[in-house]
């Protein structure tokens, strides 16, 4: 039998043969269920695979080694499961309100830290629209470090965020703080972050599973790779593999930056994972004038887009003013990357 592993879930790929029918395919997954499994169909370029996970502790190869269309039966090393290359050989596309993110096009997410007013946001959403934004982001609800921090406006945040999208069309992504207010902020969102501080906040990301919108999953503090990975493994075992890793950042003994932008995780993610995986060179460094070349950097090293934060008057935001750049500045960053994205074979 194949033995659950680290993590006490079960976990096995089964490999359909070229010529498999989709009645060949659902007899597996039938199957699977009857045993109490939980079945995942995954369709790729050359051929279908089912990919197995439950909780039983064992599951047993032979029970669908002989079922018609099975070509083989393989065990999925890693605690997590769906999230990995084993169960998903081929690149994940996750499209936010029609922008893709994967593939050959880079996603460039601008916006502001924290939604201020109606004029404030529409304003820098117009500035980052003609300059090349694929997205927008910004921030209704904030978590701050000290509570006496501005906290966000809330639902009427996430309301001029919808009128920013009417205006401009581009999709917004804004974070979701807690499970109660994951369903409002779902009510205006295209995607939903979940923040760093709460990449293991696992009632969470069950409910961003269930909800079943894009998620944008930013890797905490202090997190390892395995462990940013079972967080994504989280919303996928809810039927949710819409997933966007994103690399913000973690804590060293480095002063001179806010945090320090992990960038060889983008390639091990690349390596272990078929998720896409963007940067977020604003927090990653705190400080303007380390965004473009880190952006610059990320973009070479294989990610799959940036998120920046753009403010027309940085010097007077409620939220992380210091690292935010100025609409000229996000121009300028969107000319660089051109040719760095053609060098690696991407485009804008």
């Amino acid at each position: 039998s194949i033995n659950s592993g680290s993590g006490g879930r079960a976990a096995v790929l089964i490999v359909m043969d070229r010529s498999a029918t989709p009645a060949q395919v659902d007899g597996v997954v039938r199957a699977a269920e009857r045993m109490g499994l939980k079945a995942h169909p995954i369709t790729g370029e050359q051929r279908t695979a089912v990919g197995l996970t439950g909780n039983r502790g064992a599951i047993e190869p032979a029970a669908f080694e002989n079922l018609p269309g099975v070509l083989e039966v393989i065990k999925v090393s890693h605690p997590y499961k769906l999230v990995s290359r084993e169960f998903h050989p081929d690149d994940s596309i996750v499209s936010i309100g029609g922008v893709p993110v994967g593939g050959t096009r880079l996603a460039v997410i601008a916006g502001p830290c924290a939604v201020e007013s109606l004029d404030q946001t529409v304003t820098i959403a117009r500035e980052v629209k003609a300059r090349g934004a694929h997205l927008l982001r910004g921030g209704a609800y904030k978590p701050r470090t000290s509570t006496y921090s501005f906290q966000g406006l809330g639902e009427e945040g996430l309301k001029i965020l919808a009128a920013a999208r009417e205006e401009t069309g581009l999709p917004v992504v804004t974070e979701a703080l807690d499970t109660s207010s994951i369903d409002v902020v779902a009510k205006y969102a295209d995607g939903l972050q979940i923040g760093a501080r709460n990449m293991q906040n696992f009632e969470l990301l069950k409910a961003a599973g269930r909800i079943g919108k894009p998620v944008l999953l930013k890797r905490g503090m202090s997190a390892t790779l395995e462990e940013f990975l079972l967080a994504a493994e989280y919303v996928l075992a809810e039927g949710n593999p819409n997933v966007v890793l994103c690399e913000r950042g973690v804590r060293t003994f480095s002063d001179f930056t806010r945090n320090t932008l992990d960038l060889a995780v983008v390639p091990a993610v690349e390596r272990l994972s078929h998720l896409p995986i963007v940067t977020d060179p604003s927090h990653g460094t705190g400080r303007r004038h380390k965004v473009a070349p880190m952006s610059l950097a990320s973009i070479a090293a294989g990610a799959d887009g940036v998120a920046v934060e753009v403010h027309h008057r940085p010097e007077e935001a409620l939220s992380d003013g210091p690292q935010a750049l100025t609409p000229e500045m996000f121009s300028d960053l969107m000319a660089r990357l051109a040719p760095i994205a053609a060098a690696v074979g991407r485009s804008l």
